[in-house]
């Protein structure tokens, strides 16, 4: 069937966005000719502009999920109905999205039906909660319930090509490790156990750097000061530092030009890898199983432990703790050493 005019709805957060392009990736090459709009957070939106696939980003505010409140749900439904849309893709799990998908006068709308909570979607990708599945893999199951082959679609966010040599023009010549050693935070979680300890990630970015010869980048968002100080402390070599500095297509460029990115399960993390990085990403509480990047060319560094069913949403699992449930340094090493290998080779 041909559509006009395509609404991808999911407003929240960088990570999920993040995974996301690739089913926006399968849209596009769907529907070459539509006009594609992604309905997304203002927390989000920065991690997709000018991504090649879409026409038209529709900012839905500060908010998670707007449809949670009375008021963010008759809103949703002006915002869904204003756009005379021929097919609506919805990524949000949320009865209270469907009931809106199901006002909205959208002719063809797909979503996630979790816990039979897809009511109001025509066009349905059943799932079950407490199977752990990956989430990009979930959101793709909406675009398969269209009938669209999503073969070979992964995660991916344009790099500018005005940002390439950020690192050489603050002073970083030769190559680089990147390392965020922050995450657990956005608007729908705060989760700070999801972060990898300052000392481990420290003395894991040293071994690295030795091993590639390179220098290391340590990298933070607004807010995330302290923690980078402390990593930046426990690093016996100079490191270069950006804390809220960059934007995001700054962030790819500098990401994609470096010899490794090493991070938690984070949205920058999910960023990275996106942009082409050879990406690291370390997760304790959070299941790989789901989380992990979806690129090729990315790994995940887990020890398996026991998690609560359905995802984040359960929250960290009780008594976590990364000395006894968490990867060690000496393992997360021979790892990525393995895994440089093969990337290399």
């Amino acid at each position: 069937m041909k559509y006009d005019r395509i609404l991808l709805y999911l407003p929240c957060c960088i990570g999920d966005v993040v995974l996301a392009t690739a089913t926006l990736t399968a849209l596009r090459r769907a529907y070459p000719n539509a006009h594609i709009t992604w309905a997304v957070g203002g927390w989000s939106k920065a991690a997709v502009e000018g991504h090649p696939a879409l026409n038209t980003l529709l900012d839905t505010g500060r908010k998670a999920l707007p449809v949670k409140s009375a008021r963010g749900f008759a809103e949703t439904v002006r915002l869904l109905r204003g756009g005379r849309y021929h097919l609506l893709v919805s990524l949000v799990r949320s009865p209270l999205m469907s009931a809106a998908a199901l006002l909205s006068g959208i002719p063809t709308r797909a979503g996630i039906d979790s816990g039979g909570r897809g009511f109001g979607y025509t066009h349905r990708a059943k799932i079950d909660p407490t199977h752990p599945r990956h989430e990009a893999e979930v959101y793709l199951d909406v675009a398969r319930a269209l009938g669209i082959d999503t073969q070979g679609c992964y995660a991916n966010v344009p790099v500018p090509d005005s940002e390439r040599g950020i690192a050489a023009r603050h002073g970083v010549q030769g190559r680089y490790l990147v390392v965020n050693p922050t995450g657990g935070r956005n608007p729908g979680m705060i989760m700070d156990i999801k972060r990898y300890p300052p000392t481990q990630m420290a003395a894991l970015a040293e071994r690295l750097a030795a091993q590639l010869d390179a220098q290391i980048v340590v990298l933070g968002g607004p807010g995330d000061a302290e923690i980078v100080t402390q990593m930046g402390a426990a690093i016996r070599q100079p490191v270069t530092t950006f804390v809220g500095a960059l934007s995001f297509g700054q962030i790819a460029a500098l990401a994609a030009e470096s010899v490794l990115y090493l991070g938690n399960d984070t949205g920058l993390t999910h960023y990275a890898a996106a942009a082409g990085a050879k990406t690291v990403m370390i997760l304790g509480p959070s299941d790989p199983a789901r989380y992990a990047p979806f690129t090729p060319n990315s790994l995940a560094l887990w020890k398996m432990t026991a998690l609560p069913g359905g995802g984040v949403a359960g929250g960290a699992p009780r008594g976590f703790d990364w000395g006894t449930d968490g990867i060690t340094v000496d393992e997360a090493e021979a790892e990525i050493t393995r895994f440089l290998r093969r990337v290399s080779g």
